[in-house]
C-alpha cells in the first residue's frame, strides 16, 4: 500500500491485490462496502492521518479506479466543510462517505525516463511479450497494453511494475493530448533501435 498527498485535502492511495488479498479481501468486498473492507479503510484512514499529519473529518468522497491487472488507486478528497449535523455524526463516530467505482481494461503505465522505457521494453521481449503503444506527455512516458491473455498481462505487470507505476491518467487524455511516439508494436520497435 502507498499513500501520497497531492494536496491540502486530496489523498492518494495506491492498493495492489496482493495487499488486498493479504487483509483477506477482494474487489467483491470493495463494490459490496462489506464490514471488512469498512475497517480496511479505517484503518487506511488513521495511516493517512498519523503519515500526513492531517484530521479526517466530514465527508470524504472517495473515487476508486481498479486498474486490470495492476491493483487499484483511490483519491480521497477531505470536506473542508462542517455542517451542524456532519459534527453531530462524527461524535458518535460516523464519517461519511461518497464513493465513485470506475475501471480500466486497459493497461497503462507511466514512466519517468525514456531509460526505464527502453529496459522495461528489453525485459517484456525477454519473456516474448510484444505489442503496446508508447506515448509521452508532460515529459513522462507511457507504455499501453490492450489484448493481452490473462497469463501475459501477468507477466507484463509484474515486470512494468519494476520500472514505472500505473497510470491514473486516461488513455482518452493521452491520445487528445499527448504525443503517439509509437502506435502500435512498441517493444519491437524500441528493443530494434535501442
Amino acid at each position: 500500500m502507498r499513500l501520497e498527498r497531492l494536496n491540502y485535502n486530496r489523498i492518494k492511495i495506491h492498493l495492489t491485490f496482493d495487499d488486498l488479498y493479504e487483509r483477506g479481501l477482494t474487489k467483491e468486498d470493495i463494490w459490496k462496502d462489506s464490514i471488512k473492507w469498512q475497517y480496511f479503510f479505517h484503518e487506511m484512514l488513521e495511516e493517512a492521518n498519523d503519515l500526513f499529519d492531517i484530521e479526517i473529518q466530514g465527508s470524504v468522497a472517495v473515487e476508486i479506479f481498479s486498474l486490470k491487472a495492476q491493483g487499484m488507486v483511490m483519491i480521497l478528497t477531505l470536506s473542508d466543510s462542517l455542517e451542524e449535523e456532519e459534527e453531530e455524526l462524527l461524535n458518535e463516530g460516523f464519517l461519511e462517505m461518497q464513493v465513485t467505482v470506475e475501471e480500466t481494461i486497459d493497461i497503462l503505465f507511466e514512466f519517468m525516463e525514456l531509460e526505464d522505457v527502453i529496459q522495461v521494453c528489453k525485459q517484456l521481449k525477454n519473456l516474448n511479450l510484444n505489442g503496446g503503444a508508447l506515448l509521452s506527455k508532460d515529459g513522462r512516458y507511457y507504455l499501453m497494453f490492450k489484448e493481452m491473455t490473462a497469463k501475459e498481462e501477468e507477466r507484463a505487470v509484474a515486470v512494468l511494475g519494476e520500472y514505472g507505476e500505473p497510470s491514473l491518467i486516461s488513455i482518452y487524455i493521452l491520445e487528445e493530448y499527448g504525443k503517439k511516439i509509437c502506435a502500435d508494436h512498441a517493444i519491437e520497435t524500441i528493443t530494434k533501435h535501442f
